[in-house]
């Protein structure tokens, strides 16, 4: 079954999550691409990748475009490819003409509409036009970028449209909404690590993100310390992280937090910060940030800045703060070759309401200088275009969100993974927004499924689809497998609940499996109670059986890791949920010691699931790791006494 199929008819089954029946497609739909592209359109029979391909390429072609669009067709059965630049002789009779160049250059042009490609008059940066058509003489593909990232970026593409030995006919051109998209490894407890990052940075790529913020919190060298220059070590694996964000079309920006103890006043608080950049501008970075949220502005770190700026204050603090960072953009980043608009959070990151920080802020702060803002509040339960607009207005330009989900670094998310789709905000936020980056979760991997829906909407959010993104993650973490993304998705359901600061989540727990269960109580009501068990059993089957086809199917190794603990306790609560139905089920036959047993032994199994907790060291808080909560317990409780 190809991949592009196995989605839909997951999609389509009236059973929800239980597993797909095999079957072989009808149609010559185009598989799903993510993130979605603003125009896709069939064109034509899908292309056979035969054993001889000629990639011909015009100009300046980016090469880690081209050495993926060679992995691709590899991968597709390819065995002899030649590379030559245009103008080229024709090629064998069979042979696959694949075109990969500017979009400017007239031999490329010509190339994509003589395969049936759509050639726009303007194309934004980043932008690519893409068209595939089969042919006698074996067809051809074009990908024309706009630059170096649209080449790169239809590379991508043409992965996903890649599926067994064939290329899909279409003809796309596609660009981003939002300039800057991407993460932000902003949480506290423990940060990623090297080889985490690397993955990150990697799949990045892959979701079309152009931006990853590197500031962990526990990051001694980043805020506590961030005086003290990095160790050798420490250097050279940053040094590794720009090379592989580079590689993967990612802009690595470098985070520096002085604000817990910076003496703003100081020539040499000044030196040092400016140092600290310095080596990692030696390495290759461009693009840098200097947060200062979680502080205080009500008192000084130094004698020194009271004298200067006056008694402790939002106002005090706000004119410290600017004439920092205007001296950074103007002094050190604009002396520098090839840098990027220097990025802050303010102190008063989370809402839009006007202040004297933020007057100070909006009218004296460097207009080049890019202010982060994480909705109306830390973990805001939804975005809209209006908020966006207002805090455009309140600190005088775009504003770049910084958006805490699906981080769970917070009371709230003890023992939770955060696997529910991104959602509630608003289409037509690009209009406000310089960008969108997410704060992902301690568990790197696990972090995947909601920054699928964040590269998704970031590029494309007129046209976002939760669900789509939310299974399309399930897709990729399964290397197209259906059972395997049937038990994700399973598995996401369980771990969908969302919370926010306060006593309310912004996102419900286990919303399939509450419905299921209220069908059940509906139908065990309505008297209807061999139906009920007969409808609900083969889902608590599947509950139980998921963990070890989550363990066994999936692709990504870093997932099961994460999740373990989780996967842990979701084979014993299904088992639980097994046993509770087996007792009721005894029960109708007028078993009631067999009922009993069958409680006990549920009861038994909920209690070892309550009793795991999660990795010691990787999750801030640690505590029991929690699974349908509020859901699957209450209904085993509950079911005890129906009759």
């Amino acid at each position: 079954m190809s991949r592009a199929f196995a989605s839909l008819a997951l999609l389509c089954l009236l059973t929800g999550f239980l597993p797909a029946a095999h079957a072989t497609p009808v149609d010559a739909t185009p598989p799903a691409v993510t993130p979605r592209p603003q125009q896709l359109e069939p064109n034509g029979d899908a292309v056979v990748v035969p054993s001889r391909v000629r990639v011909v390429t015009s100009g300046a072609v980016d090469r880690p475009a081209l050495d993926l669009v060679v992995s691709v067709l590899r991968a597709a059965g390819a065995e002899q490819i030649e590379e030559d630049p245009l103008p080229a002789g024709r090629g064998a009779a069979g042979e696959l003409t694949v075109v990969v160049g500017g979009i400017d250059d007239a031999p490329v042009a010509r190339a994509l509409r003589a395969a049936g490609g759509t050639v726009p008059d303007a194309l934004p940066a980043e932008g690519y036009a893409l068209a595939s058509r089969s042919g006698p003489d074996g067809g051809s593909v074009v990908l024309a970028g706009a630059d170096g990232n649209g080449m790169y970026y239809a590379a991508q593409t043409l992965r996903q449209l890649t599926v067994g030995a064939t290329v899909a006919g279409v003809s796309v051109v596609d660009y981003p909404l939002m300039p800057l998209r991407g993460a932000i490894e902003g949480f506290y407890g423990s940060p990623w690590t090297h080889a985490e990052r690397l993955d990150q940075l990697a799949f990045y790529g892959d979701l079309k993100m152009n931006t990853y913020l590197y500031a962990p919190k526990d990051d001694p060298y980043h805020r506590e310390r961030w005086r003290d220059p990095y160790p050798a070590d420490r250097l050279a694996e940053l040094g590794e992280l720009v090379r592989q964000a580079a590689d993967h079309h990612v802009r690595f920006t470098f985070a520096l937090s002085p604000g817990v103890s910076i003496c703003y006043s100081s020539a040499a608080d000044r030196a040092a910060l400016e140092a600290k950049l310095q080596a990692v501008y030696d390495l290759g970075v461009r693009s840098f940030s200097v947060p200062l949220d979680d502080i205080s502005y009500t008192r000084w770190n130094c004698t020194g800045d009271r004298t200067v700026y006056g008694a402790p204050s939002r106002e005090s603090a706000a004119r410290a703060q600017v004439e920092m960072l205007n001296r950074l953009e103007r002094d050190f980043l604009a002396s520098r070759e090839g840098t990027e608009p220097l990025q802050m959070v303010p102190t008063e990151y989370g809402d839009v309401t006007e202040t004297a920080y933020k007057k100070t802020v909006r009218e004296q702060l460097d207009p080049a200088i890019q202010v982060m803002w994480t909705g109306t509040d830390t973990v805001p339960p939804r975005i809209t275009v209006q908020d966006a607009a207002q805090a455009a207005a309140v600190w005088g330009r775009k504003v770049f969100l910084w958006d805490n989900y699906p981080v769970n670094d917070y009371g709230q998310a003890e023992g939770r993974l955060l696997l529910a789709p991104y959602a509630e905000r608003e289409p037509g936020l690009h209009g406000q927004l310089s960008g969108l980056v997410l704060n992902p979760m301690n568990q790197a991997a696990a972090s995947k499924i909601a920054l699928f829906g964040g590269a998704d909407f970031a590029w494309n959010d007129t046209g976002y689809d939760p669900r789509r993104a939310w299974t399309a993650a399930a897709d990729y973490l399964a290397g197209g497998d259906p059972d395997t993304v049937s038990a994700l998705l399973a598995f996401f359901d369980v771990e969908h609940l969302a919370p926010t600061f306060g006593a309310d989540p912004w996102q419900p727990q286990a919303p399939e499996l509450a419905a299921r269960l209220g069908q059940f109580r509906a139908a065990w009501d309505d008297g209807a109670k061999p139906d009920a068990l007969n409808v609900l059993l083969p889902y608590a089957e599947w509950l139980a059986d998921a963990p070890q086809r989550i363990r066994s199917g999936v692709v990504d190794r870093g997932f099961v890791a994460d999740c373990s603990p989780w996967l842990d306790a979701l084979g014993l609560w299904g088992a639980a949920f097994e046993r509770t139905l087996d007792a009721l089920d005894a029960r109708l036959s007028g078993d009631e010691q067999r009922a009993e047993q069958m409680f006990d032994a549920a009861a038994e199994l909920a209690g070892e699931a309550g009793a795991i907790e999660t990795i010691p060291g990787e999750t801030r808080p640690q505590g029991p790791v929690r699974v349908a909560d509020g859901v699957l317990d209450v209904f085993l409780t509950e079911a005890r006494s129906l009759h």
